[in-house]
């Protein structure tokens, strides 16, 4: 299944896509394979997908079985993408970023770290500040609004998980933004193997912020980022 007609290209050549409702997620699998195969081989330009899909678990490449505790809540499907567990479901912007990043240096640790700074760069235009941290992958937030943890360390929360996949040098898979998915569906996986912080979202924070708002956002920072 190829993917829709684009809704924009930015003054780079890149194509943003958007797909309302929630969109099956072997059948976006497909897509991006089919449409990194197609810029691999010059037929077609770098794209950005923005969607939901229901809810589900997904299994990356260092997915460890004991962190997947509520195996029988939602579909679980295996992935290529690096990484552990995730969930995906309504309220979560997901991003597939199809890039080449061939042509963009080939080196994948700078590409993941522009994948954090975008996040991060979109974050802020709401005014949240999301922060790395070293051997923890994605974006996260600190909540000073909760109480220290046993050891004395400020509570940080996920907003933001990141995971790709290269073929050909050609990005897929991406990016996952919390903008108001039902938190409690977290609680049937480890979320990327990490126990000792949560997960949170912008209306968590109390943003009332919606999907279009951060899909305008989304592009804005991404010119500035890449």
């Amino acid at each position: 299944m190829p993917l829709t007609i684009p809704f924009a290209i930015d003054e780079n050549g890149v194509e943003w896509h958007r797909s309302d409702g929630l969109f099956p997620y072997p059948e976006a699998v497909a897509a991006m394979e089919e449409r990194a195969g197609r810029i691999a081989s010059g037929e077609a330009a770098e794209a950005i997908w923005l969607l939901e899909h229901p809810p589900l678990y997904t299994a990356g490449t260092s997915a460890k079985p004991a962190d997947l505790t509520d195996p029988d809540r939602f579909p679980v499907y295996p992935s290529k993408r690096g990484g552990q567990y995730t969930y995906h479901g309504p309220g979560q912007r997901v991003v597939y970023v199809m890039l080449d990043v061939g042509k963009r240096g080939r080196d994948v640790r700078l590409f993941v770290q522009q994948l954090e700074e975008w996040v991060i760069a979109t974050l802020g235009e709401f005014n949240v500040t999301g922060e790395i941290r070293e051997g923890r992958v994605g974006v996260w937030v600190a909540r000073d609004d909760k109480p220290l943890s046993v050891t004395g360390q400020r509570a940080e929360d996920k907003i933001a998980a990141i995971g790709i996949r290269l073929r050909k040098w050609i990005s897929f898979h991406g990016i996952s933004i919390n903008v108001e998915p039902d938190l409690e569906h977290f609680t049937g996986i480890v979320p990327c193997g990490i126990t000792e912080h949560g997960v949170t979202s912008l209306v968590d924070l109390g943003l009332p912020v919606g999907m279009d708002d951060l899909d305008v956002a989304l592009q804005r920072c991404f010119v500035q980022t890449f």
